[in-house]
């Protein structure tokens, strides 16, 4: 039987400003760009290699099976191919995909709530 090494505790210390990030997002590019900043640093703590990984080597796929895609940059990191498949890495990051996902679709489905808000927020009527 093989260890399974978890990371629930990176999960929880990042869970809650991606949230709020993701509540604030007025833009699918806002969604993605944070997405894509807060996988790569759980990544990056699960694996000890902060300048290794590099958050446009994280995307958020809301087409894909899974809602997104790591750069072959990642997956070739050292340590990253025993850490994916012995951990609950994949559902954590899994996790953080689904939220977005479901964030990003919602903008994406009310594009003129969004310029609205942001034409509000502006000053602009």
């Amino acid at each position: 039987m093989t260890r399974q090494v978890s990371f629930t505790r990176l999960e929880q210390a990042q869970l809650p400003g991606f949230r709020e990030r993701l509540d604030r997002a007025e833009s699918p590019d806002e969604v993605r760009r944070f997405f894509a900043e807060t996988v790569a640093t759980l990544l990056a703590d699960a694996l000890g290699a902060a300048e290794a990984v590099r958050y446009d080597a994280v995307t958020l796929s809301p087409d894909a099976a899974d809602g997104y895609a790591l750069d072959g940059t990642i997956r070739a990191l050292p340590g990253f191919a025993g850490i994916w498949t012995d951990s609950d890495l994949p559902r954590i990051v899994g996790d953080f995909a689904r939220l977005a996902v479901k964030r990003y679709r919602h903008l994406v489905g009310n594009p003129e709530r969004t310029e609205a808000k942001t034409r509000h927020k502006d000053g602009k009527r």
